[in-house]
């Protein structure tokens, strides 16, 4: 059985036991979470929404939350003498789906 859950701006397909890395959420890690923004679910038949499925849901559990490599943005413009160096650092929160609620 998998679904398919959107949240951060972002769509995810999720089966019991995943462990997916998301935007941040701001929750303590252990706590239990309910994704309620379900777009399809597929177990024994397939269930799309329009646009998300009624009284589906999904809940997961906070794994950590932290963030990620670093990446370098590097701006440059040739013959002026610009150039601007700049980093960046997403947060992000992992967490553990539980289960699947169709």
């Amino acid at each position: 059985m998998y679904a398919i859950i959107a949240t951060g701006g972002k769509q995810y397909k999720v089966a019991e036991g995943d462990i997916i890395t998301i935007e941040k959420l701001g929750v303590e890690a252990g706590e239990k979470v309910t994704f309620d923004q379900v777009l399809a679910v597929s177990g024994d038949s397939f269930k799309a929404g329009n646009p998300t499925v009624e009284g589906a849901s999904v809940e997961a559990s906070v794994v950590e939350e932290g963030r990620a490599k670093k990446i370098i943005v590097y701006k440059y413009k040739r013959k002026t003498g610009y150039h601007k160096k700049n980093g960046h650092r997403q947060s992000f929160t992992r967490v553990k789906i539980e289960k699947i609620n169709a």
